[in-house]
């Protein structure tokens, strides 16, 4: 659905990193991981912004400057107005995160993962299971954002640096195993978004079930235009619209 939503604030948080708050109808925001297709003047595809966060009053996104797209939405000012699509994509299912779940963003794949953590801490706190653990993998230290916003829900939350060598499946709770060959941490479920290579290594080494977000370019939102296609272990299937959410059992890590 289209809707024409106000710029609140659009303000730099890190390397190259801007978040932009909207106001406007919230009422096809359904699950967190879900992404919008925002229209820009001058400019002939729309850009595909993943939902950071919403309320009743607006939402939130977090973008990179990759281009010039991003780059003329990193200059737009407060009371501008943008044509965008919203409700798109299926985005992840809370239902099944059971009583540990653990998320991992890499870059600019960290903003849906803030939405869900949010989720799962109301979900926390009124089943009483744990509050997420959070693995945020980043290139160097400037670039790194929202873990403040992550552990001020209550998160666990361990950043890795590639710059430094270190990855976010080099974390130790999901490599190590007792003599029974049981993982310390024992979590339930995991939730990614991130680059295809992490997404695909997580998807290969880790032991329990989990959804996978991946990143793709998809200029109209619908499954119109195929180019967001991509391959899974069931068959190709267009991401805008199948996706971006994908069952850890779908993906294919070899191709």
């Amino acid at each position: 659905m289209k809707n024409t939503y106000t710029i609140t604030s659009n303000t730099k948080i890190a390397a190259g990193v801007f978040r932009m708050e909207l106001a406007g109808d919230t009422s096809l925001f359904k699950r967190p991981g879900q992404f919008v297709n925002i229209a820009l003047d001058g400019f002939y595809l729309r850009r595909p912004i993943s939902v950071c966060d919403w309320n009743d009053e607006g939402f939130t996104i977090v973008y990179k400057v990759f281009g010039d797209g991003t780059e003329h939405m990193s200059t737009l000012p407060c009371g501008a107005q943008l044509d965008i699509l919203v409700g798109l994509g299926n985005g992840f299912d809370v239902d099944k995160a059971g009583d540990r779940p653990l998320l991992v963003g890499g870059g600019v794949g960290v903003p849906p993962l803030y939405g869900l953590a949010k989720q799962l801490g109301v979900r926390s706190v009124e089943s009483g299971v744990e509050k997420p653990t959070v693995l945020l993998g980043f290139r160097t230290p400037e670039d790194v954002f929202y873990v403040d916003e992550f552990e001020a829900l209550g998160c666990e939350v361990h950043v890795f640096l590639s710059s430094e060598g270190k990855r976010v499946t080099d974390f130790a709770g999901l490599k190590e195993r007792d003599a029974e060959g049981v993982v310390p941490y024992g979590f339930s479920y995991f939730y990614a978004c991130g680059p295809d290579g992490m997404l695909k290594a997580l998807a290969q080494t880790l032991p329990m079930d989990g959804e996978l977000s991946f990143e793709e370019r998809m200029p109209c939102g619908f499954g119109l235009c195929m180019s967001c296609t991509c391959r899974t272990k069931s068959g190709a299937i267009k991401l805008c619209c199948q996706g971006p959410v994908i069952p850890k059992g779908e993906v294919l890590v070899e191709e």
